[in-house]
């Protein structure tokens, strides 16, 4: 397992559309999974669509267990959704790939969710609250859209340009440490 780079706004690989898993769950795609998972882990985070590493594939990780409750990974591969209701409810989101930026967005309450799990095998399944949430925030990854895409267009652009003033500022502070770190010779 490997910890991989979170691709963040505005880099375009976050607007592609991810293309199917073809020919199932194969020992390839349980690899990306774990990688993804070690990287969401690490983040931390709640959920991470494989383009948000840079691979253009509709898979997801997620992981809902709460502070102290022992890990809960889920695994979704070519996952489909259907809204079951049309009641809306605003929840309070985040992006591992907008850090540091948090607003509200409207979502169904309610989902039905297909997909293959780690092992290939076919589930569907209802999700509410933050599973229905945070599956919908993910599966709009795979179709090449972020939260804030559901954002006012000022609201939006303030969160970009917040993201890209924190990545300036980050390569800034490591070409410092770089140039004030002594060179030794082995």
């Amino acid at each position: 397992m490997a910890i991989r780079e979170i691709i963040t706004v505005p880099d375009p690989r976050l607007k592609e559309v991810s293309k199917p898993v073809e020919g199932g769950v194969t020992d390839e795609i349980r690899a990306l999974m774990d990688d993804m998972l070690e990287t969401m882990y690490d983040a931390p985070g709640i959920g991470l669509a494989a383009i948000q590493i840079g691979v253009p594939k509709r898979v997801i990780v997620m992981d809902l267990a709460g502070e102290g409750e022992e890990p809960n990974p889920r695994y979704f591969v070519n996952p489909e959704i259907l809204p079951l209701t049309e009641d809306l409810a605003p929840y309070e989101e985040g992006c591992l790939s907008v850090p540091d930026v948090f607003d509200e967005v409207e979502r169904p309450t309610r989902c039905r969710v297909r997909y293959l799990d780690y092992n290939g095998k076919e589930v569907e399944e209802i999700a509410e609250g933050m599973y229905a949430v945070c599956i919908q925030h993910e599966m709009d990854h795979l179709e090449g859209t972020l939260f804030i895409d559901h954002l006012s267009r000022l609201k939006r652009q303030r969160a970009i340009d917040k993201v890209k003033k924190a990545n300036r500022l980050n390569a800034k502070a490591s070409k410092s440490r770089a140039r004030s770190t002594p060179a030794t010779v082995a």
